[in-house]
Protein backbone atom coordinates (compact mmCIF):
# COMPACT_ATOMS: atom_id res chain seq x y z
CA UNK A 1 0.00 0.00 0.00
CA UNK A 2 1.01 3.14 -1.05
CA UNK A 3 1.19 6.23 2.12
CA UNK A 4 -1.41 8.11 0.15
CA UNK A 5 -4.02 5.20 0.72
CA UNK A 6 -2.49 3.91 4.40
CA UNK A 7 -3.83 7.73 5.28
CA UNK A 8 -7.05 7.02 3.15
CA UNK A 9 -7.49 4.03 5.97
CA UNK A 10 -6.49 5.97 8.80
CA UNK A 11 -9.03 8.88 7.90
CA UNK A 12 -12.00 6.34 7.00
CA UNK A 13 -11.57 4.45 10.57
CA UNK A 14 -11.57 7.08 12.48
CA UNK A 15 -14.55 9.09 10.16
CA UNK A 16 -16.64 5.87 10.68
CA UNK A 17 -15.83 4.76 14.00
CA UNK A 18 -16.90 8.46 15.24
CA UNK A 19 -20.17 7.88 13.45
CA UNK A 20 -20.52 4.87 14.74
CA UNK A 21 -20.16 5.95 18.38
CA UNK A 22 -22.21 8.85 17.74
CA UNK A 23 -25.19 6.48 16.84
CA UNK A 24 -24.42 3.97 19.30
CA UNK A 25 -23.07 5.79 22.66
CA UNK A 26 -25.58 5.99 25.53
CA UNK A 27 -24.50 9.31 26.71
CA UNK A 28 -24.61 12.43 25.14
CA UNK A 29 -21.35 14.28 26.00
CA UNK A 30 -20.05 11.22 24.72
CA UNK A 31 -21.47 11.59 21.25
CA UNK A 32 -20.71 15.22 20.85
CA UNK A 33 -17.24 14.88 21.51
CA UNK A 34 -17.27 11.47 19.51
CA UNK A 35 -18.47 13.90 16.40
CA UNK A 36 -15.33 15.54 16.55
CA UNK A 37 -13.25 12.50 15.28
CA UNK A 38 -16.36 12.47 12.13
CA UNK A 39 -15.96 15.96 10.97
CA UNK A 40 -11.78 16.17 11.62
CA UNK A 41 -11.97 12.62 9.66
CA UNK A 42 -14.19 14.28 6.66
CA UNK A 43 -11.76 17.30 6.74
CA UNK A 44 -9.35 14.78 5.88
CA UNK A 45 -10.29 13.17 3.50
CA UNK A 46 -11.03 16.65 1.44
CA UNK A 47 -7.43 17.32 2.06
CA UNK A 48 -6.62 14.11 0.40
CA UNK A 49 -8.65 15.12 -2.92
CA UNK A 50 -6.37 18.29 -2.86
CA UNK A 51 -9.92 20.04 -1.96
CA UNK A 52 -8.66 22.77 0.22
CA UNK A 53 -11.90 24.97 0.50
CA UNK A 54 -13.93 22.65 1.56
CA UNK A 55 -11.34 21.12 4.16
CA UNK A 56 -10.94 24.52 5.64
CA UNK A 57 -14.68 24.93 5.48
CA UNK A 58 -15.04 21.49 7.22
CA UNK A 59 -13.06 22.92 9.75
CA UNK A 60 -14.50 26.42 10.81
CA UNK A 61 -18.26 25.78 10.05
CA UNK A 62 -18.37 22.33 11.02
CA UNK A 63 -15.71 21.76 14.24
CA UNK A 64 -15.37 25.55 15.15
CA UNK A 65 -19.15 26.14 15.11
CA UNK A 66 -21.58 23.69 14.67
CA UNK A 67 -19.90 21.04 17.39
CA UNK A 68 -18.70 24.04 19.41
CA UNK A 69 -22.18 24.92 19.63
CA UNK A 70 -23.54 21.52 20.30
CA UNK A 71 -20.51 21.31 22.88
CA UNK A 72 -21.56 24.52 25.12
CA UNK A 73 -25.04 23.67 24.69
CA UNK A 74 -24.49 20.20 26.68
CA UNK A 75 -21.86 21.72 28.78
CA UNK A 76 -24.52 24.47 29.86
CA UNK A 77 -27.39 22.45 30.51
CA UNK A 78 -28.19 21.53 34.08
CA UNK A 79 -27.82 17.37 34.96
CA UNK A 80 -27.47 16.17 31.31
CA UNK A 81 -23.83 14.71 32.05
CA UNK A 82 -25.86 11.52 33.80
CA UNK A 83 -28.10 11.15 30.88
CA UNK A 84 -28.63 8.15 29.31
CA UNK A 85 -30.35 7.85 25.68
CA UNK A 86 -32.18 4.96 25.01
CA UNK A 87 -31.90 3.76 21.49
CA UNK A 88 -35.40 1.90 20.38
CA UNK A 89 -35.15 -0.89 17.60
CA UNK A 90 -38.15 -0.76 15.88
CA UNK A 91 -38.78 -3.13 13.08
CA UNK A 92 -35.49 -4.44 13.09
CA UNK A 93 -35.42 -7.53 11.08
CA UNK A 94 -37.46 -5.24 8.29
CA UNK A 95 -34.03 -2.82 9.19
CA UNK A 96 -31.72 -5.31 9.08
CA UNK A 97 -32.42 -6.46 5.52
CA UNK A 98 -33.05 -3.02 3.79
CA UNK A 99 -29.10 -2.20 5.23
CA UNK A 100 -27.77 -5.33 3.50
CA UNK A 101 -29.61 -4.83 0.57
CA UNK A 102 -28.12 -1.44 0.08
CA UNK A 103 -24.73 -3.19 1.42
CA UNK A 104 -25.11 -5.61 -1.69
CA UNK A 105 -26.36 -2.60 -4.32
CA UNK A 106 -23.10 -0.89 -3.38
CA UNK A 107 -20.76 -3.48 -3.09
CA UNK A 108 -22.45 -5.03 -7.09
CA UNK A 109 -21.66 -0.87 -7.79
CA UNK A 110 -18.16 -0.48 -6.87
CA UNK A 111 -17.08 -4.32 -8.31
CA UNK A 112 -18.77 -4.27 -11.77
CA UNK A 113 -18.09 -0.93 -12.80
CA UNK A 114 -14.44 -0.05 -14.70
CA UNK A 115 -13.29 3.06 -13.15
CA UNK A 116 -11.29 4.82 -15.34
CA UNK A 117 -7.76 5.07 -13.95
CA UNK A 118 -5.51 8.70 -14.36
CA UNK A 119 -2.78 10.29 -12.68
CA UNK A 120 -4.00 12.81 -10.52
CA UNK A 121 -3.42 16.49 -11.30
CA UNK A 122 -0.87 18.60 -9.54
CA UNK A 123 -1.84 20.49 -6.62
CA UNK A 124 -3.86 23.83 -7.01
CA UNK A 125 -5.33 26.19 -4.75
CA UNK A 126 -9.20 26.02 -5.49
CA UNK A 127 -10.67 28.83 -3.53
CA UNK A 128 -10.09 31.15 -6.15
CA UNK A 129 -11.84 29.46 -8.88
CA UNK A 130 -14.86 28.27 -6.27
CA UNK A 131 -15.30 31.81 -5.52
CA UNK A 132 -15.51 33.03 -9.45
CA UNK A 133 -17.60 30.35 -10.25
CA UNK A 134 -20.07 31.41 -7.48
CA UNK A 135 -19.90 34.99 -8.11
CA UNK A 136 -20.12 34.33 -12.52
CA UNK A 137 -21.95 31.00 -13.63
CA UNK A 138 -23.55 29.69 -10.73
CA UNK A 139 -24.32 33.35 -9.00
CA UNK A 140 -28.48 32.34 -9.25
CA UNK A 141 -28.13 29.59 -7.43
CA UNK A 142 -25.80 31.07 -4.56
CA UNK A 143 -28.19 33.67 -4.03
CA UNK A 144 -31.32 31.59 -4.27
CA UNK A 145 -29.95 29.39 -1.38
CA UNK A 146 -29.30 32.39 0.68
CA UNK A 147 -33.14 33.53 0.59
CA UNK A 148 -33.96 30.13 1.32
CA UNK A 149 -31.92 30.30 4.40
CA UNK A 150 -33.42 33.46 5.31
CA UNK A 151 -36.60 32.94 5.07
CA UNK A 152 -35.84 29.41 6.96
CA UNK A 153 -34.25 31.95 9.72
CA UNK A 154 -37.94 34.57 9.53
CA UNK A 155 -40.40 31.25 9.75
CA UNK A 156 -38.14 29.83 12.81
CA UNK A 157 -38.54 32.96 14.33
CA UNK A 158 -42.14 32.92 13.65
CA UNK A 159 -42.74 29.98 14.92
CA UNK A 160 -41.43 30.31 18.25
CA UNK A 161 -42.81 33.53 18.92
CA UNK A 162 -46.03 32.09 18.11
CA UNK A 163 -49.10 33.09 20.31
CA UNK A 164 -49.42 30.80 23.31
CA UNK A 165 -53.21 29.76 24.17
CA UNK A 166 -54.73 29.56 27.52
CA UNK A 167 -54.98 25.77 27.53
CA UNK A 168 -51.27 25.69 27.00
CA UNK A 169 -50.29 28.14 29.04
CA UNK A 170 -52.08 26.47 32.11
CA UNK A 171 -50.50 23.34 31.15
CA UNK A 172 -47.11 25.00 31.31
CA UNK A 173 -45.07 24.61 34.37
CA UNK A 174 -44.19 27.92 36.00
CA UNK A 175 -41.00 28.80 37.40
CA UNK A 176 -40.31 30.00 40.72
CA UNK A 177 -39.10 33.73 39.45
CA UNK A 178 -42.70 33.94 37.82
CA UNK A 179 -44.55 32.51 40.78
CA UNK A 180 -42.46 35.35 42.82
CA UNK A 181 -43.31 38.09 40.56
CA UNK A 182 -47.03 37.12 39.92
CA UNK A 183 -49.74 39.21 42.50
CA UNK A 184 -51.05 37.65 44.90
CA UNK A 185 -54.82 38.20 45.92
CA UNK A 186 -55.77 38.87 49.14
CA UNK A 187 -57.66 34.94 50.21
CA UNK A 188 -53.88 34.33 49.15
CA UNK A 189 -52.02 36.03 51.19
CA UNK A 190 -54.33 35.73 54.56
CA UNK A 191 -53.44 32.32 53.61
CA UNK A 192 -49.97 32.22 53.61
CA UNK A 193 -47.50 31.91 56.71
CA UNK A 194 -45.94 34.57 58.10
CA UNK A 195 -42.39 34.86 59.08
CA UNK A 196 -42.98 33.99 62.54
CA UNK A 197 -44.62 30.91 61.76
CA UNK A 198 -48.17 31.53 61.51
CA UNK A 199 -50.83 32.58 58.97
CA UNK A 200 -52.33 35.59 58.94
CA UNK A 201 -55.58 34.56 59.79
CA UNK A 202 -54.34 32.68 62.94
CA UNK A 203 -52.71 35.91 64.34
CA UNK A 204 -55.58 37.48 64.16
CA UNK A 205 -57.48 35.25 66.01
CA UNK A 206 -54.86 35.15 68.54
CA UNK A 207 -55.23 39.38 68.95
CA UNK A 208 -58.85 39.19 69.39
CA UNK A 209 -58.79 36.16 72.11
CA UNK A 210 -56.11 38.26 73.83
CA UNK A 211 -58.50 41.41 73.12
CA UNK A 212 -61.40 39.77 75.31
CA UNK A 213 -59.27 37.90 77.88
CA UNK A 214 -58.46 42.25 78.82
CA UNK A 215 -61.88 42.95 79.10
CA UNK A 216 -62.78 40.49 81.26
CA UNK A 217 -60.20 41.06 83.42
Amino acid sequence: MTPHQIVFAILAVVTVGGAVLVAFTPRVIHAAFSLLFTFMGVAGLYVLLAADFLAVAQVIIYVGGILVLILFGVMLTQRIYDVRLRVQRIQPVLGGATALGVLALLLAVIFRTEWPVVAPPPPAPTTAPIGAAFMKQYVFPFEFASVVLLVALIGAALIARRPVSDDEQARRPVSDDEQARRPVSDDEQARRPSSDGGSASTRDEAERRAGRVKEEV
